[in-house]
């Protein structure tokens, strides 16, 4: 259940973060209501996932890694931003991360 839990709260950051960036700086009332509601949202839930006993460590790095990884894929499919070798590195990284993080026993 706790995993279901922080698979939400990554979504809502992932929603959150994408506004963020349609918002314009907060100058659009209605994308940066959806910041401040996802962003609440997705604390919440990574609250609630620790609560359901998940560890802090491992929760934060899939919580933020996953996030990172698809706002990143959300920002060249739809943003029109660049993709470079160097991109493509550090999402690598990030999941390898969040793995090694996940066979160390940091998963319930």
């Amino acid at each position: 259940m706790a995993w279901l839990v922080l698979a939400g709260a990554i979504i809502a950051e992932v929603v959150a973060t994408t506004a963020l960036k349609l918002s314009e700086g907060f100058t659009h009332k209605g994308w940066s209501l959806v910041v401040a509601v996802g962003y609440a949202i997705a604390f919440i839930l990574l609250a609630r996932a620790l609560k359901l006993q998940m560890e802090v460590g491992t929760a934060y790095a899939v919580w933020s890694g996953a996030g990172t990884a698809i706002i990143a894929a959300i920002g060249v499919l739809f943003l029109g931003e660049t993709l470079s070798l160097a991109k493509l590195g550090g999402i690598a990284l990030i999941i390898g991360g969040v793995a090694v993080l996940n066979l160390a026993g940091g998963a319930h």
